[in-house]
């Protein structure tokens, strides 16, 4: 065992369900055996109840869960910083030339490597991870993944239209190669498989079909849906039949509690009541979505409608994988939509990078706060002396208000250290 002692942070409350400064709770200690939260209080308290456990003391910062990403491309690492073009010119001329070159075996490798080497070093423990269109690919990920201990739900990448070519496969070919990769990775550890269709965009209601048959396993689904109003009329095109957007995965069975759909800026109010009724969530991806001027996402309808909302940081499109970065942008959008937007707190911020993940991947009861019984996956925040962080932590009045400090200026130089289930990183 060992006991943890420090400032420690978490939101074991929903923020969004009632009081923000109720959803926020603080510790001065961890006992974590084995890689699992034992028992949580003051350090004091903790200490006389187990006088012989070693101390890891955490001086200065903040001890807080690790962080979940819920959208996140690991083909596009290497294609950050695309900016200037909408979201259909940008995959043509950025993401999809560089995904086409995870054909290539080794190259995955580098690449899975460096993406999960990026998401440790921004403290993210647990990710929803849009993958590659080849199966090598996902191997290689998988299997680097299941080498770092993290959570990682993914899955092959699924199109059989529209994209250019070497992206493209069969239903038939989708069928076996995604049931393959379900065989050798889903459950394995803490990996997962995700079904995942690019977009209904590049995907025939064949295509569609084979999701839902894969659905059966009881993997997870994942898809984007409403980006950029230029996706959304064409797929109106292509789906003349369906009510909106939403209705494209809806008629095949793709929307329950394993769904989560990344963007949805430009929802109708019918596409959310599907949304709640069938407890799918919604990844909001707030750099990206400005980077690629797709739009402002209506936070207070998700919510109104009883939505799950959780961040990705979506990569390629977005500004990098530091998860309180996307939290920060998250709050600029909710402001600059006025009356329309939802009054996010600090509480809010740290909900949406940690626990609203774990509720949204159905992990909330291993990751994503510290109560007793979980895994101790968890980042020290911790800036350097005589940082402007540093500065501002020092002179902030409460929790509530250091939490704001540490949103507003953290970056992953101030991550000290990360755990894994107790394992540090």
């Amino acid at each position: 065992m060992t006991l943890y002692a420090g400032t420690i942070v978490d939101t074991p409350g929903d923020p969004f369900a009632g009081d923000p400064a109720g959803a926020v709770a603080e510790a001065g200690a961890l006992l974590v055996r084995d890689g699992v939260i034992r028992a949580r209080g003051t350090f004091a308290a903790l200490r006389a109840a187990h006088p012989d456990e070693p101390v890891t003391r955490l001086p200065g910062g903040m001890l807080v869960p690790g962080f979940i990403d819920t959208h996140v491309h690991f083909p596009q690492i290497r294609a950050i910083g695309g900016l200037g073009m909408p979201l259909l010119d940008w995959l043509e001329r950025c993401a999809l030339p560089e995904e086409s070159k995870l054909a290539d075996q080794a190259y995955a490798r580098e690449v899975a490597g460096e993406f999960l080497d990026g998401l440790l070093a921004s403290g993210t423990t647990s990710a929803l991870v849009f993958g590659s269109h080849f199966p090598a690919a996902m191997d290689e990920l998988f299997a680097a993944a299941g080498k770092r201990g993290l959570n990682i739900t993914s899955g092959l990448v699924l199109s059989d239209r529209i994209l250019r070519p070497d992206l493209l496969r069969s239903p038939r070919a989708a069928l076996a190669d995604s049931t393959d990769l379900i065989g050798r990775w889903h459950g394995h550890g803490r990996l997962r498989y995700a079904v995942t269709p690019r977009f209904a965009l590049s995907a025939s209601r064949e295509m569609l079909d084979v999701c839902a048959q894969l659905l059966e396993t009881g993997a997870w689904f994942t898809s984007h849906i409403n980006e950029n109003a230029a996706e959304v009329a064409a797929v109106a095109r292509l789906f003349p039949d369906a009510r909106h957007y939403l209705d494209t995965y809806r008629q095949h069975g793709l929307v329950t509690r394993r769904s989560v759909f990344a963007h949805n800026v430009h929802p109708a109010d019918a596409e959310l009541a599907v949304l709640a009724a069938n407890g799918a969530s919604v990844a909001h991806c707030p750099t990206s979505n400005c980077a690629l001027g797709s739009g402002l996402f209506p936070m207070r309808r998700h919510a109104g409608h009883g939505v799950g909302i959780a961040l990705g940081s979506d990569v390629g499109a977005g500004a990098g994988l530091f998860m309180p970065k996307e939290a920060l942008q998250a709050y600029f959008i909710q402001r600059l939509l006025g009356p329309d937007g939802l009054n996010l707190t600090p509480a809010h911020l740290l909900y949406l990078a940690t626990r609203a993940g774990a509720r949204a991947l159905g992990l909330d009861d291993r990751v994503g706060d510290f109560r007793v019984g979980k895994d101790f996956d968890a980042v020290w925040l911790r800036p350097a002396a005589g940082s402007t962080l540093a500065v501002n932590l020092k002179h902030a009045r409460d929790t509530t208000d250091a939490l704001a400090r540490i949103f507003s200026l953290a970056t992953p130089a101030d991550v000290a250290e990360v755990w894994i289930r107790g394992r540090a990183i």
